[in-house]
């Protein structure tokens, strides 16, 4: 009887791994994305707003910083809020595995416009 406790409680513990989150987690979650649209909203005033001086000169890290902040924030949501990091890996990876081409395809576009532009301006 004993062993058959302890199985049950190895079980449970399993299973509390693998639960959904607390609401402790999800207002720690909803904080994190508090202060990732604070630093966004930042960034876009030290850049284009009335103190522009400050970071004017960083104009062209304005938009990749932007999106990994941006990135970020979807991750948090996508793991947390939609609970993909509950779901299986499949349906996880049915997910995941068409936002990865639509990650490399943009980033091919954004290359090859850059090209493009290099090329234009050389030729």
């Amino acid at each position: 009887m004993d062993a058959h406790a302890t199985a049950a409680d190895a079980h449970a513990a399993a299973g509390e791994e693998h639960g959904h989150p607390t609401p402790g987690t999800y207002a720690k979650i909803g904080f994190i994305l508090f202060v990732l649209t604070a630093l966004e909203v930042a960034l876009y005033e030290i850049t284009y707003g009335s103190s522009a001086g400050v970071m004017g000169e960083f104009r062209s890290l304005f938009v990749p910083i932007l999106l990994t902040l941006s990135a970020a924030k979807f991750a948090l949501v996508a793991a947390f809020y939609m609970h993909l990091k509950q779901d299986s890996r499949l349906l996880s990876g049915l997910f995941v595995f068409p936002l990865i081409i639509a990650v490399v395809v943009v980033v091919a576009l954004g290359l090859l416009m850059a090209y493009h532009h290099a090329f234009a301006k050389s030729g």
